[in-house]
This record gives C-alpha cells, structure tokens and sequence, in this order.
C-alpha cells in the first residue's frame, strides 16, 4: 500500500472518529393560541459537525401550510394567522455528514366552549311525564360543563363531552328555565331552556318575560336602550341584570327598559330581563355588541439596520373586525422599491438601502373608524 492510499484512509478513519451527529433542541416543545393569532418555534444545533442543515415537516408527512413560513437559515417556523388545520406537531430534522436527528414540537388551537342542547326549549311537558335535557359541548381545553337552577347546579349524568339532565316525573315546582353553561380557559357559553309543565296548578299564571330585540349592535360611546315587557297574574316584577358581571355604571331602568348612556366595548355581553311572581319567574335576553374604532400600535417603533437587512414591522389593532392595514412613507411619495406589504398588517423590505430610512406609518380601519402608528426606521452602514 502506498503512502497516498495510507494517508487518505487516515484521514478517512480520523473523520468517521471525530464527526458527531447534530444535536437539536426546540422552544418552546409546546405551545396554546387563539385561532388567529400567530405563534412561533426555534430550532437550535446545541452540537454536532458543521455544516449541518435544519428543516421543519409535519409529523404526518403532509405539505405544510400555506401560512407557515420557515426563516432563511431554517431555524424558525413561524405560523401566521392561526386556523384548527395547523393543530398538530412539527418536527425539525438536523442532518450533517455524520447523520440526523429529530425534535418535535406540538401546537395546540385553543377555542371558547360552544353548546347545544336537545330538545331545543322552550319544552313542553305534562305533569309527572319524564323529561330529560342532554347539553353537548365542544371547546379547546375540553371545557367543564353543568347545569344550573336559580344559580344553584344540579345532579346530572355525565359522558365525555355531554351532561344530561333527568328527572322522572316533572311536578308543578319543575317549570322554569335550566341552564347548561360550558367553561374552559378560553371562556364561558350557554344556553337557557325553559321547561313549561302543563296540567299543573298555577302554570297558566306564570311569568312570561320577552324582549323587543333579541341582539343589539351599538358604536362605543352612543345611548342604548333595551325593552322588556312581562306578562302573568299576579302581575310580574321586571329587573335587568348582566351575565356574570354588574350592570354598567351609567344605566337606568324604568317600566322595563334598560337604557346605558354611554357604551364601551366593556359593556358588550348578554342583559337578562328577568320576571317574577309567586307562581315562578321568566327570563328572556339581549345580546349586546359594541364597536369600536381600532387602536394601532407599531412593532417595533423604532429600528436600527445596515444596508443589506431585512425590514419587519408588524402593524397591530384592537377593535371590531374586520380591520385592514395600509402602510405608507411619511414625506414620500410613494414606498421604497420592493416593500411588500401583507394583508395581516406586515411591511416586509427585503434588502434595505441607506435612503429607505424614515417614518413609516401603517393605518388601520374598520367600518367604525381609523387610527395610526409610526414606525421609526434608521439605516446606517
């Protein structure tokens, strides 16, 4: 064997010895949003030979969607404007010439609860008939669910994902509205169902509550009035109260009417018209929705590049939806050449020059109002 041969061997050999296999971590391993809102994972080489290539695949071998993106080194898969199809795990896989290695990450979209409940009231049964009430609920976290009386919970039969409500044979003190409220970490839902028993003493004469307007949308800041008219013998007692809250500071009420003075977003939820006799009490509901004009903020509002990087600002606005974004140049005629603007509300420059520093101000409008943010951008070499 000659020396050329030996030495290639050797240096062969010394490799196989000294090359190691990437090692990978990923933050978070897991993570919970809101659909729609956007979330991000980082895949970092803790070791192993350069070079070494990263790249991110569903768990499942599906394409990825067409609003995750990967950075340009492919160490951050980055999903926008989250929708249930992205729930699942990623894994980034790290490959170099002494082999590969694998880290998962998992997504969770997180949703407030939603119920149903059959038979749909208001359910009508006759004295000492049996009725059972069953209340299905989705939501994510899997949300707790119960029934409720006069604020009091009651027994009921419990599956997975359902709560059923029995009672063998109704009596007159059975009438009345049940609720099935379903409440997980992302928030609350019900329904009401209002169980009418006939051929019982007095049920004619019950409390019959209605409402003139069973949904109300109204602009922040504007008066609102709510109607409730109540009928029964004796004649009902009519109250307003709000849904886990206190009625709004500025309301009056009078010959059942709720009027709110000055709405806020804070104000929005469901009002109960509630009517009460002695022979029981009815309820009936408004649901209130108030819009607002946005409030924009700039991310980041300032930023310092070099020639050559890459310009992100992300545009951001609370208010009612929908809201769309419109970045301009403050003093310019028009945007720098190859700005890219997205419809979420991102100004994107992908190679940035000395002269594309300024003031740049995204706007955001919905069909209330409109309201602007700057963006302080500086380029220096």
């Amino acid at each position: 064997m000659d020396s050329s041969t030996t030495a290639l061997l050797l240096c062969s050999l010394l490799w196989t010895v000294c090359a190691q296999a990437p090692v990978v971590s990923v933050e978070p391993r897991s993570a919970g949003v809101r659909q729609g809102e956007s979330v991000s994972f980082r895949c970092r080489v803790v070791s192993g030979s350069q070079p070494v290539h990263l790249e991110w695949k569903r768990t499942n071998n599906h394409p990825l969607a067409d609003n995750v993106k990967i950075g340009p080194d492919g160490s951050v898969l980055t999903i926008a404007n989250t929708r249930n199809s992205n729930q699942g795990q990623y894994r980034c896989v790290a490959t170099n010439s002494a082999g590969r290695s694998t880290m998962m990450a998992s997504l969770t979209i997180k949703h407030s609860p939603k119920v149903r409940v059959t038979p749909a009231g208001p359910l009508r049964v006759r004295l000492g008939e049996p009725v059972a009430l069953e209340c299905h609920a989705t939501g994510r976290p899997r949300p707790s669910v119960t029934w409720q009386r006069h604020g009091t919970q009651l027994v009921t039969t419990k599956t997975e994902d359902t709560s059923t409500l029995k009672v063998a044979a109704v009596s007159s003190e059975d009438a009345g509205v049940y609720v099935c409220q379903a409440q997980n970490t992302e928030g609350v839902a019900e329904v009401k169902v209002e169980v009418i028993v006939e051929g019982g003493q007095g049920a004619a004469n019950a409390p019959k509550a209605t409402v003139s307007m069973a949904e109300v949308t109204a602009v922040e800041g504007h008066m609102v009035t709510m109607q409730c008219q109540a009928t029964g013998s004796p004649l009902p007692v009519v109250s307003w109260s709000k849904l886990r809250a206190p009625l709004p500071w500025k309301h009056t009420v009078e010959g059942g009417v709720l009027t709110l003075t000055s709405v806020g977003r804070q104000d929005s939820g469901q009002y109960i018209c509630n009517a009460t006799n002695s022979h029981g009490y009815s309820q009936a509901y408004t649901q209130l929705e108030v819009d607002s004009p946005p409030y924009t903020t700039s991310l980041p509002d300032q930023v310092r590049l070099r020639p050559g990087d890459t310009l992100r600002l992300q545009c951001l606005a609370h208010g009612s939806h929908p809201i769309t974004f419109r970045w301009t140049r403050v003093g310019r005629a028009g945007m720098p050449a190859g700005a890219e603007t997205i419809k979420d509300g991102q100004l994107l420059i992908g190679q940035v020059k000395l002269n594309d520093s300024g003031t740049y101000k995204c706007v955001a409008t919905n069909h209330v109002g409109s309201s602007e943010a700057l963006a302080k951008v500086t380029v220096k070499a």
